[in-house]
């Protein structure tokens, strides 16, 4: 048995992208105690991928552009079954948050005039996407990693966390493993924030790298007692890499679509104009994703089953300053975009669901957990609007770190003493379990049955679902989970065998939410894609809440959409259309 270290603090946050460090900068500038667990090194989370921009109604190229129209955009994008709280906050407090990213030297594009750039992305109505090149995600990182260091938030790196702890009904801490010295660790708290991520990585392609967006979010909510929601919803993103097969699912920036690229087939026909022929590349992601797929589907994708993302009527100079990553990306590869096309087909990109939360605090249904960034659901619905994301990190990791610092003002430090309620009773009942795991000697490699159920999830609930496919996947997925009971693992904590084994626990977890909440669902709606379904039905636009029974297994039921404000109302009723000029 490994040793355990031990440790206190008075928040702790679990992942470390924009959402935990800016809910960490938000305590620490109050004074709060907190630490930060990253499951990579300092600075390497999956924000850094994020690449196209971040939303904020600054009208800075389209002076008409409002909060309320940004909420509009992101309920109607959504196909109406957002959390209308989470809508008006995201909407109101992006501009702010965009600002005091600028004034901490992320760096955004500027305009003639020197305002922050803003350039049209999918579904918008105006141009409010702010961007640094198409390395948006890792400026804004760069910038909150470096904003943290000045307060001197504390890091544990390379900590993989596999339960947070419970005591009579509450959140009191975490415990895991150091992944490069196998101790086990141990750490007590008084509320702990759940910011790491989503289950895209469920997929045999997507835009995740393989270790990480393992639903581990999904995986320790759920386990600990705490609701999910609507985790049908995955977004798959219209352009991910097509070759070279080591690399195929990576994103290829919206921001491409966004600077005017255009889509093909094989045929060479531009074939957005039979699916969308208003927005054509600029219309939705789900919709997007649907067409190439269905090009691809029905022969007249590429030899490599992709289609063609074509930008090579843009300057080269345009080119390198816009979209320098993606530029050198595709030189390295041999490929000039500057002349020729990119192959691309669709790649899981973002989980819509996640784990229930109140917005206004990041409080989930269980007391002491809270959850912010891509780990949450019911911002974006059914479906996120591409530069939703970066902006919901800070937004409400500013929210639940503010309201963890008033709460938490108001009582008596615990500082000078363990948490009572992290004892050694509680703490062996999970390195109890994380031994049994080591000590596995069955039949089966984790890493075959992840290999395994990425392949499941592609082919069975992938972007076009039918009730056989999913009612076959879920028996497949009956004996992948038959076959996790008698696993191999081939060393203890900090091998790969393990950390696999751990994935696959909560990998397992979110595999059968969105299985099950797929099949209940029977409509299309939004990321959702039901061809047994394909029209949105009325008495579906409701969310799905996920709980674990008494007996251990997974219920699911309906909950209504709260109404949506009536300024946003309005601004969902106005005749406002973007001008698609620029794609002509």
């Amino acid at each position: 048995m490994p040793k355990t270290h031990r440790q206190h603090t008075t928040v702790l946050i679990i992942g470390a992208g924009a959402a935990g460090l800016r809910t960490a900068i938000e305590l620490a500038g109050a004074g709060v105690e907190c630490l930060v667990l990253g499951k990579r090194d300092h600075g390497d989370a999956h924000t850094s991928w994020a690449a196209g921009g971040i939303n904020a109604s600054l009208g800075n190229l389209d002076e008409e552009d409002r909060w309320e129209v940004h909420a509009a955009d992101t309920i109607r994008e959504g196909h109406y079954v957002c959390d209308p709280t989470a809508v008006e906050l995201l909407a109101k407090r992006a501009p702010e948050r965009v600002c005091e990213l600028d004034e901490w030297g992320a760096g955004f594009a500027r305009t003639d005039n020197g305002k922050i750039n803003q350039r049209y992305f999918g579904a918008q109505t105006y141009r409010r996407t702010c961007f640094v090149g198409d390395r948006t995600g890792a400026a804004i990182l760069e910038t909150l990693v470096r904003r943290a260091r000045q307060l001197d938030v504390p890091y544990l790196e390379n900590v993989c966390i596999t339960h947070v702890a419970t005591d009579d009904g509450r959140a009191c801490g975490a415990v895991g493993f150091d992944i490069d010295s196998g101790e086990y660790v141990a750490i007590g708290a008084r509320a702990v924030v759940i910011a790491a991520g989503g289950c895209t990585a469920l997929y045999d392609r997507s835009t995740s790298r393989p270790d990480e967006n393992t639903a581990d979010a999904v995986g320790l909510a759920y386990r600990a007692g705490a609701h999910l929601r609507d985790m049908e919803f995955i977004q798959f993103h219209p352009t991910g890499m097509v070759e070279p097969e080591d690399r195929r699912g990576e994103l290829v920036t919206e921001a491409v679509r966004g600077e005017g690229g255009h889509l093909f087939n094989a045929e060479g026909d531009r074939f957005m104009e039979e699916y969308a022929p208003d927005e054509m590349e600029l219309a939705a992601r789900d919709v997007v994703a649907r067409a190439n797929a269905r090009e691809i589907r029905q022969g007249r994708g590429t030899d490599a089953g992709g289609v063609l993302l074509d930008i090579s009527h843009r300057d080269r100079d345009f080119l390198q300053e816009r979209l320098p990553s993606v530029y050198e990306r595709f030189q390295d590869l041999g490929i000039d975009i500057a002349e020729d096309p990119m192959q691309v087909a669709p790649t899981a990109h973002y989980a819509m669901g996640g784990v229930c939360v109140d917005f206004t605090t990041g409080q989930s249904s269980l007391d002491g957990l809270y959850a912010v960034g891509e780990a949450t659901s019911g911002l974006h619905g059914a479906n996120r609007l591409g530069g939703n994301s970066l902006c919901e990190t800070v937004v409400f990791g500013q929210l639940c770190g503010a309201h963890l610092a008033d709460a938490l003002s108001d009582e008596a430090s615990p500082n000078e003493s363990p948490n009572p309620s992290l004892d050694d009773a509680v703490i062996a009942r999970y390195t109890d379990e994380l031994d049994d795991l080591a000590d596995r000697s069955g039949e089966h490699r984790p890493q075959d049955l992840v290999a395994a159920l990425r392949r499941l999830l592609w082919d069975k609930a992938g972007i076009l679902r039918t009730q056989e496919d999913l009612e076959d996947g879920l028996s497949e997925l009956s004996q992948i989970i038959e076959k996790a009971g008698d696993l191999s693992v081939d060393g203890g904590p900090g091998s790969d065998s393990f950390q696999w084994a751990v994935n696959l626990r909560f990998m397992l977890v979110g595999a059968e939410a969105i299985f099950r909440g797929a099949l209940m669902r029977e409509e299309s709606r939004g990321a959702q894609y039901r061809e047994d379904h394909p029209d949105e039905a009325d008495d579906w636009k409701v969310n799905i809440p996920y709980g674990r029974s008494d007996d251990g297994h997974m219920e699911l039921w309906t909950r209504e959409v709260p109404e949506i404000p009536e300024a946003v109302q309005e601004a969902l009723e106005e005749e406002l259309k973007l001008d698609y000029h620029h794609l002509e």
